[in-house]
């Protein structure tokens, strides 16, 4: 996907002066941080509740694995 330039960047807020109109702009910009936000965060918490069920699986396997261990190191009878 090609960068883009400075031409183009005022080409797309011509545009958009031309579409929305001047007071409807800021308005948009609003809107449009606040759904970046809300994205970020979501993204973030799901990353985190991901995080913590690693976490948690990784505890359970070591448990089990560590009572296996301890059965296999009895003394013979």
């Amino acid at each position: 996907m090609p960068n883009i330039g400075v031409t183009g960047f005022i080409l797309l807020v011509l545009i958009a002066l031309l579409l929305f109109g001047p007071s409807k702009l800021p308005e948009l910009g609003r809107a449009f941080g606040r759904t970046l936000r809300e994205f970020k965060n979501g993204a973030r918490d799901m990353m985190d509740d991901d995080d913590k069920n690693d976490k948690k699986r990784v505890d359970v396997s070591r448990s089990e694995n560590d009572d296996e261990e301890r059965n296999s190191k009895r003394l013979p009878d």
